[in-house]
């Protein structure tokens, strides 16, 4: 099985990268709100950390969506 269809691998990914730091906030919904505000100052390093911390959500989404299709079926 690839890891990127593990849903238990990309679950752990998502709450160990996905939300890191935790502390003040998840990493990913100050990115998040930034580029909700505009993006108005956002460098090609903070996209690249947006998609860093963005990937194993995009993973788990496909594969939520990928079940659901699989259960239609």
């Amino acid at each position: 099985m690839k890891p990127w269809n593990d849903l238990r691998l990309v679950l752990i990914t998502c709450i160990f990268l996905g939300l890191a730091p935790f502390v003040p906030e998840p990493h990913i919904m100050g990115k998040l709100r930034w580029v909700a505000g505009g993006a108005i100052g956002m460098q090609p390093m903070d996209w690249f950390d947006l998609a860093f911390h963005g990937l194993p959500w995009v993973l788990l989404l496909r594969l939520g969506v990928l079940r659901m299709l699989d259960k239609k079926v």
